[in-house]
């Protein structure tokens, strides 16, 4: 662990959003979904919820370049789970879908607690899915295409949903829970022994303030059988 490394993991961490999200709803893609992740890491955003009513979350690692890391992602069997659970927290659930109530995605506060819902790639956001929103946002088109790629259409609107929380110093300041800051710290500075202590239901040890250990011996020999 290096300075350079230790004052990165802090600075990133001192950004995540976490009244910030996306659902996918059925996006099956591998590399649309490492897209995805990879735009949500850039955002500041630490955990996403996957929808899969079959199969399992497959990222595209190539695409997303290590991303998935960082973003935390939750996988639900069910559209409505997700949904109501954020709604529940306070969260409006923005849709990325064309309809009659669909608004101009800059015409939004991002700097609500928002959750942004993107659908599939053929058939896009369910029916199932629409009756739980609390509107609809659209990328006004120029061109023939109708719609964008379901991981651009993300990027576009959540480039948007950064630059408002950036204008309302949502990312000058520590946002993270502190149970939630000390977990992810542990694990982003020594994923090997946060691993160890998962698998042995043990709880994290303390760190020092340059991301290391404060008592190395304790796990040096976790470390020589890695």
């Amino acid at each position: 662990m290096t300075p350079e490394r230790f004052n990165k993991i802090l600075r990133v961490l001192n950004s995540r959003q976490p009244d910030l999200t996306v659902i996918t709803d059925e996006v099956h893609k591998g590399q649309n979904l490492s897209a995805i992740i990879r735009t949500c890491d850039a955002v500041g955003i630490h955990r996403v919820h996957a929808v899969y009513r079959e199969g399992t979350f497959r990222a595209h690692t190539g695409t997303a370049m290590g991303s998935h890391k960082w973003v935390e992602t939750l996988v639900h069997r069910d559209i409505v789970t997700p949904l109501r659970s954020l709604r529940e927290q306070g969260f409006q659930v923005l849709a990325a879908h064309f309809d009659a109530r669909a608004t101009d995605y800059r015409e939004v506060d991002y700097t609500r607690p928002t959750a942004l819902l993107l659908g599939a790639e053929k058939w896009g956001v369910s029916h199932r899915a629409l009756e739980q929103v609390d509107g609809s946002v659209i990328v006004p088109m120029m061109g023939m295409a109708e719609s964008f790629n379901v991981s651009v259409a993300g990027a576009i609107i959540l480039a948007e949903a950064r630059r408002q929380r950036e204008a309302a110093g949502l990312y000058s300041q520590r946002r993270l829970p502190e149970e939630a800051y000390r977990k992810l710290l542990f694990e982003w500075c020594q994923p090997v022994i946060a691993r160890y202590c998962r698998l042995n239901q043990l709880p994290y040890p303390e760190l020092d303030d340059t991301g290391h250990l404060r008592d190395p011996q304790q796990f040096s020999r976790v470390r020589n059988t890695e």
